[in-house]
């Protein structure tokens, strides 16, 4: 005779607590071999009690698996709709970016030029911002299309001896511009007790632009006749003849250039300029401002780089 025993659920699990058995001998089953199990169901080449004898699963557990799978699959089509929409939204603004990117290369390019054909490296140097953090100066040379090298370059004054030398040479040329560098040379030594070779007359003669006055080839051929009068007129009258040049003015440590407008015939300054560079722009302001108060019939000058230029 045969004695069946039915027990609860909860004196199971006392029993098997009892046993020796716990949570952690219960088998674990991965996402992944969820996901592949439910597909073979989903294929019905056996059915539910064959997969979970194969798997040593209940059969009631996959049949949750696989209405999980079933109640999800609308989410997937949903999210997969998102990502759609959210790529093309990303593309568009990349998009607008380069777009963006392209528009402002076009109009930085167009304000470098126009800073070039506009301001001087001097006036350009001025607008650097120091201390430079955002732009950094770099950025900032770029933009201003200056030479980065130069920005960190602090001149350094000359010598107190160069200096003395080029005064001394200043005083022999202005007493006798006749004089090469050799006789400069042996006159710095005789007379004023300084010891230079003529290599070292020559580079600070040609930094100071002076050379001696001697015949040389060509002086008759004219070159420029445009801007040639011939005729000799004596002024009668205010602004009847003007005439233009420049000069320099020693200082201790270096020349200042001058330019200056004066009418002929009352010997009166009608404008000047004064520099620390030969460069075009100061002698133009004279003429420009002397042109403000009146214009002369005979203009006099020299046939300079600066009087015969194109501005």
């Amino acid at each position: 005779m045969v004695r069946v025993v039915y027990t609860r659920p909860h004196e199971l699990l006392t029993r098997s607590a009892q046993m020796g058995y716990t949570d952690e001998m219960k088998k674990t089953y991965t996402p992944a071999l969820k996901a592949q199990v439910v597909q073979e169901l989903l294929k019905e080449t056996k059915t539910i009690t064959q997969r979970a004898a194969a798997q040593s699963v209940h059969p009631n557990v996959l049949r949750e698996w696989k209405v999980t799978v079933l109640k999800g699959m609308a989410g997937l089509f949903e999210k997969g709709d998102s990502v759609t929409a959210m790529r093309t939204a990303s593309e568009q603004q990349l998009e607008d970016r380069y777009t963006q990117i392209g528009r402002l290369t076009t109009q930085m390019t167009w304000l470098k030029k126009q800073l070039v054909s506009t301001l001087t490296r001097a006036e350009r140097i001025q607008l650097l911002d120091r201390p430079a953090v955002n732009p950094t100066l770099c950025d900032q040379a770029e933009l201003l299309t200056l030479s980065r090298r130069s920005l960190y370059d602090q001149p350094t004054p000359p010598p107190a001896e160069e200096v003395a030398i080029k005064h001394a040479i200043d005083f022999i040329y202005t007493d006798q511009p006749s004089y090469g560098s050799r006789r400069i040379a042996v006159i710095l030594e005789r007379d004023h007790q300084l010891v230079v070779n003529r290599t070292a007359v020559q580079r600070h003669m040609r930094e100071m632009g002076r050379a001696g006055i001697r015949p040389g080839p060509n002086l008759s051929r004219r070159t420029r006749s445009t801007h040639i009068c011939c005729a000799i007129v004596v002024a009668t009258q205010p602004n009847h003849a003007w005439a233009i040049a420049i000069t320099y003015i020693r200082l201790v440590a270096g020349w200042m250039y001058l330019v200056a407008v004066l009418d002929l015939y009352a010997r009166y300054v009608v404008s000047w300029a004064l520099d620390d560079t030969l460069e075009p722009p100061f002698v133009l302001d004279a003429v420009h401002r002397a042109l403000a108060l009146a214009t002369p019939r005979i203009w006099n000058s020299d046939q300079g780089s600066h009087f015969t230029s194109p501005q």
